[in-house]
C-alpha cells in the first residue's frame, strides 16, 4: 500500500461522462469539481485551485483509458499519482465470486458507506449514474455484491438510436408527470419512473435477504441522485444522500490505506 497521504491532497473519479474532482483536507473532501474530459478545462481548475505539483493525486475509475490519460497528464506537469485499479488495494473485504471484475467505483462507494455506518450494521449504496449501480454492505462491513442497470441518460440514448422516430431527450429537463401529453415527456417520465422503481424494487429484494433491522440505511450517490430522491423517500428507508461519495472513499483510502 502507499504512505499515508498529507494534507492537502487531491483525488479524482475518472466516470463515462465527467472527470470528479475533489481537493482533500482535515479528513474530508473540502472542494470539489466535475470537468469534462479536457486538458484546458484540467489546467483552468488546477490554476483555481491553486495546486501546485507538490500535491499528490489518488486516482480510480470505471474508464481505464481516460483514467490512464489524465495520470499520464498531471505526471507530465510533475504530479505524484497513485492510480487504484484493483480491488486488493481497498481496505475492504470483497465477498464475491470474482472481485477482480467489480468496478471499483462501486467498492470505493462502500468504503466510504462503511465510515458513516456504526459497527455491525448493513447498508446499502445507490449510486445513480450512466449506470445505475447498488453495492450491499454486511453486517460485517464486507462488500457482498448488489446489481447494476442502465441509468436515466443510457435508458434515453436506447430509445433513440434503436427506434425510428422517438427522439433523444434529456430527462432531466421534464416534469415526470404520469400521463404524459406529449412522446418527449411520455419518454422523460417512463425512463425516471423506470429507474425509481427499479431502485425500490431492487432494495425490497435486498431486505428479503439481508439481516437488517428496519430502516435500512440506503446512501444514494452519483449524478441523478438528486432528482430521484424526492421519489425514493419511504418510511421503511433512512435516505443520505452524498453526492461526492467515491471521492470520499478514494480520500478514506489515500490517507488509510
Amino acid at each position: 500500500m502507499a504512505a499515508r497521504f498529507q494534507d492537502p491532497f487531491l483525488v479524482a473519479d475518472i466516470g463515462n461522462t465527467r472527470i470528479k474532482w475533489g481537493w482533500c483536507e482535515d479528513g474530508r473532501v473540502t472542494r470539489t469539481a466535475a470537468l469534462p474530459d479536457d486538458p484546458d478545462a484540467w489546467r483552468h481548475q488546477l490554476a483555481t485551485w491553486h495546486a501546485e505539483p507538490a500535491r499528490r493525486w489518488v486516482l480510480a475509475g470505471v474508464h481505464p483509458d481516460r483514467r490512464d490519460r489524465f495520470a499520464g497528464w498531471l505526471r507530465q506537469l510533475g504530479y505524484e499519482v497513485w492510480v487504484l485499479t484493483h480491488f486488493s488495494q481497498l481496505p475492504l473485504r470483497v465477498q464475491v465470486e470474482r472481485p477482480e471484475q467489480v468496478g471499483i467505483d462501486r467498492l470505493l462507494d462502500v468504503v466510504a458507506a462503511r465510515a458513516e455506518i456504526s459497527d455491525g450494521e448493513s447498508a446499502v449504496v445507490v449510486d445513480a449514474g450512466s449506470a445505475v449501480t447498488l453495492n450491499v454492505m454486511d453486517p460485517t462491513g464486507a462488500f457482498v455484491g448488489g446489481a447494476i442497470f442502465p441509468g436515466r441518460r443510457l435508458m434515453a440514448e436506447a430509445l433513440y438510436d434503436h427506434t425510428a422516430a422517438l427522439p433523444r431527450v434529456a430527462v432531466s429537463h421534464y416534469p415526470p408527470v404520469v400521463p404524459a401529453g406529449t412522446t418527449i415527456h411520455a419518454i422523460a417520465a417512463g425512463i425516471h419512473w423506470a429507474v425509481v422503481g427499479g431502485i425500490r424494487a431492487l432494495i425490497e429484494q435486498t431486505l428479503l435477504t439481508l439481516p437488517v433491522e428496519k430502516p435500512l440505511r440506503v446512501i444514494l450517490t452519483g449524478g441523478d441522485a438528486a432528482d430521484l430522491l424526492p421519489d425514493l423517500r419511504t418510511s421503511e428507508i433512512q435516505w443520505l444522500h452524498r453526492p461526492w461519495l467515491t471521492l470520499e472513499g478514494l480520500r478514506i483510502v489515500a490517507e488509510h490505506g
